[in-house]
């Protein structure tokens, strides 16, 4: 019996070569792997699709404003060795890598953009084609609703096919998602209702609402809990601040001199001192406040950008010193006088001054946690800003607290002596060290003849304080002492006026035997990243302390160096010594107030934000990690 077998014939162009290899694999595709992986089969699970990248989505902005754009990027990072089709195959029956937004009600997408495809050839097609390796980035925009608020999820299902030079695996649809915050606050109400620009609330960079908020309530709770944790740990920093070192020197000879008169000397010193502390930091926010609702610029440490500050601030450092050596004494009322026990270099009043002092000095430096805390702070409306202040110098203030509720610690200072009179002198050499410093700031803000003014004034205070202290109470020498001392602290204040705004460019600042810095340049750094280059951000200053310590122990080495050199890194310093208001919406958009900031700009990728205090090893692993994703 003859058996009938039909005859398929296809063309002779489709039964060999690429063409012949892309079909049997859509007939297997299309017929075999669904029989396989019908839910009857009990090996449905085993013989699933693998996949072969990871979908993740991002924003630079997590907390966006109602009625606003919203960047969105959708990651796919595709596994060593396997590529996946581009969104535009190079035949018609290839698989494209598509990518599906799905956005809460009434949001709309526009602008999505797909990366180019790569072209390459493989071993099963005699054609390049064009694929995705990698780490892609296809980015859209999300236009948010003008009602939108509160939590809400952007999802995108991105459907690929991955392929390694031999062999394709059937189609998959991976789905991601990102959790996006709109929460505003209207001024002066506690509802949660949106009034005027300005009266926004947001999240600082960095702080993730708590799993579970549905209100926007909930999640100014607890993202401020956060950012008040994070004030407390950075203030408890600060102490251990190189700008604070002087002042700390300053604290131990009080609390050597309180000592000696029993403990309640010690707990009224370490009240007093916090209570300096406090007060000072309740100045700065409300400063600020005053600040922001006149429409300036407000920062961490940016009154050091003011020449009549650091002038002023000099001022003090030198009649602290000479107070340190005896040649200045205060004179206090009689009530006052017994208040401050043995007068203001040693009793209540002094502590008081140096919580105050010590305040101002630490202005400049920056430490782990303070960051993102004052970023939050100065975008949020006055109650926010005294808080996190507050809880930024409760925790500057808990060592001092910690001795006053254990003042029996004060044993383990050492007796008094002589050997105190020789250790205030030195602590009075200590701040005219801080001075030098105050003086190298002031040179890059003011002419060299201003500044030699300047020096000659601060000269003459120590002049006439020292005939004043050599005069006697009601002597015609005391008097003119006096109208000089007076005259050399208002005199340079007029020569000490703020400059215009400006900014030294990198080759005008510091020269670099080690990195060749260019100028920072927001625009040209952001399309170097998208030509394919990693672009370092420095954005420094002579005033802040912490960005000398960063250069000089991290940056400006030869280590670092060759990582840049290796990885191609464009470095590009913004210096913020003098005012300078595109530098100061720079740092405000990444969440920042304050410097030290260091930036690094990757390709595909969101910037990396570095510590305050940087490392070697920090900064050469994320260019690593930043170069093998680009490379």
């Amino acid at each position: 019996m003859k058996v009938f077998s039909p005859q398929l014939r296809f063309p002779a162009s489709l039964c060999r070569g690429p063409m012949a290899r892309r079909l049997s694999f859509l007939i297997l595709t299309a017929v075999v792997f669904p029989a396989l992986a019908t839910p009857g089969s009990s090996d449905a699970a085993r013989l699933s699709p693998t996949e072969k990248a990871v979908v993740t989505l991002h924003s630079e902005i997590t907390e966006p404003e109602p009625g606003t754009d919203l960047p969105v990027t959708a990651f796919l990072t595709i596994e060593n060795h396997w590529h996946t089709n581009s969104n535009q195959p190079t035949f018609p029956y290839l698989i494209a890598t598509e990518v599906n937004f799905i956005l809460p009600a009434e949001w709309t997408l526009r602008d999505l953009q797909y990366p180019e495809g790569e072209m390459k050839t493989f071993a099963f097609a005699d054609q390049p084609l064009s694929v995705f390796e990698g780490e892609v980035a296809i980015r859209a925009v999300a236009e948010i609703s003008g009602s939108a608020l509160g939590s809400y999820t952007i999802e995108a299902d991105v459907t690929y096919q991955a392929c390694n030079d031999r062999s394709c695996l059937a189609p998959v649809t991976t789905r991601a998602a990102l959790g996006i915050t709109v929460v505003t606050l209207a001024v002066g109400s506690a509802d949660l209702t949106r009034s005027e620009p300005e009266a926004e609330v947001s999240i600082a960079a960095g702080v993730t609402p708590a799993a579970g908020a549905s209100t926007p309530a909930a999640t100014v709770t607890s993202g401020l809990g956060l950012i008040l944790l994070f004030g407390w740990l950075g203030g408890l920093i600060l102490n251990a601040m190189p700008c604070v070192l002087p002042i700390v020197s300053l604290k131990v000879f009080g609390l050597v001199k309180s000592a000696a008169q029993g403990r309640s000397a010690v707990t009224a010193g370490a009240l007093a001192t916090s209570l300096g502390i406090l007060i000072s930091f309740w100045i700065l926010a409300l400063a600020a406040i005053v600040a922001k609702a006149a429409g300036a610029a407000v920062g961490w440490g940016i009154q050091f950008q003011n020449p009549t500050f650091v002038f002023l601030l000099s001022a003090i450092i030198v009649l602290f010193a000479l107070n340190l050596w005896g040649l200045l004494e205060i004179s206090l009322p009689q009530a006052a006088s017994r208040f401050a026990g043995s007068g203001p270099r040693e009793g209540v009043a002094g502590h008081l001054a140096s919580g105050f002092f010590a305040t101002l000095m630490a202005t400049p430096c920056s430490a782990p946690f303070l960051g993102p805390a004052m970023g939050f702070a100065l975008s949020q409306q006055s109650t926010t800003i005294m808080a996190v202040f507050t809880a930024v110098g409760l925790g500057m203030a808990t060592p001092y607290f910690v001795l006053a509720a254990a003042p029996r610690t004060a044993a383990f200072l050492p007796k008094p002596g002589n050997w105190m009179d020789t250790f205030r002198v030195a602590m009075g050499f200590l701040l005219f060290g801080a001075l030098i410093w105050l003086l190298y700031v002031l040179s890059s803000q003011v002419s060299r003849e201003d500044l030699a003014f300047i020096e000659v004034a601060l000269t003459a205070l120590c002049f006439f304080v020292w005939l004043r202290h050599k005069s006697t109470a009601k002597s015609r020498r005391r008097r003119v002492a006096l109208l000089g001392i007076l005259a050399t602290l208002t005199l340079p204040v007029f020569l000490a006026s703020p400059p215009a705004e400006s900014s030294r460019s990198a080759s005008t600042a510091e020269p670099s035997q080690f990195i060749s810095w260019v100028d920072f340049d927001r625009n040209r750094a952001e399309g170097l990243a998208a030509e394919g280059r990693l672009v370092f951000v420095d954005v420094t200053a002579d005033w802040c302390f912490t960005c000398k310590v960063n250069e000089r122990l991290v940056l400006e080495t030869a280590t670092i160096s060759e990582a840049f050199e290796k990885y191609e890194v464009i470095a590009m310093k913004a210096d913020w010594t003098n005012r300078d208001d595109a530098i100061a919406q720079f740092l405000a958009d990444h969440g920042r107030y304050g410097i030290p900031f260091y930036l690094l700009y990757r390709p595909g990728k969101t910037p990396h934000l570095y510590s305050e205090l940087l490392t070697k090893s920090e900064v050469i692993s994320v260019l690593e990690r930043s170069s093998k994703a680009t490379g």
